[in-house]
């Protein structure tokens, strides 16, 4: 008998369960931007930075065009290379260094993303974060099967448009659930 197939989250939210042990993770609402046999990748989406994009484009020598991005936080998209920038984005756009994940969100990690925000080019939407989350091979699905994690699937809305303050409980809410009742532990017969 064949083994079933493999869960895929990409373009879903990952909600860190009460009992997440991990701080990098405590209250984590994750977008998953890529699933595969090799691993995932995805980008904490409620989690800020004290940088604004001003700072941010200032520190790498971009001037940033006049509006109100400037005030946008940078992100903390998780503990795997803090140093290196990510931006998700929609729509997907072309750019050198983009995984394209679904209805048309895209998660790039090359310079010419920014270049082109700089001129006031870039995507209609984006979330620019310092990092990212990363899951070697079955490590996720290993996580999902202790219970660490609930996932929906992921929109727009969520990512770029809500509060960010508001995304872990909007996100819990979108599946019915109030975080205060979930418990600590998951049981076993």
């Amino acid at each position: 008998m064949p083994s079933p197939p493999s869960p895929d989250f990409t373009h879903q939210f990952l909600l860190a369960m009460p009992g997440m042990a991990d701080p990098n993770f405590a209250g984590a609402v994750v977008y998953v931007a890529e699933h595969n046999a090799r691993g995932a990748l995805g980008l904490v989406i409620n989690r800020t930075t004290e940088i604004t994009l001003a700072t941010l484009f200032e520190r790498i020598q971009l001037p940033l065009a006049p509006g109100a991005l400037g005030d946008s936080p940078v992100f903390l998209g998780g503990p795997v290379q803090t140093d290196r920038g990510f931006v998700l984005h929609q729509p997907l756009g072309h750019w050198n260094a983009t995984v394209a994940a679904a209805d048309g969100v895209g998660l790039t990690s090359s310079r010419d993303i920014l270049e082109a925000v700089s001129r006031g080019e870039g995507p209609g939407e984006l979330l620019v974060a310092l990092g990212y989350a990363g899951w070697s091979a079955g490590q996720l699905e290993d996580e999902m099967a202790r219970n660490a994690w609930l996932n929906l699937p992921a929109d727009a809305e969520l990512i770029f448009r809500t509060p960010v303050e508001q995304r872990l409980a909007r996100a819990f809410g979108r599946l019915g659930i109030d975080p205060a009742f979930l418990s600590m532990s998951a049981g076993h017969a």
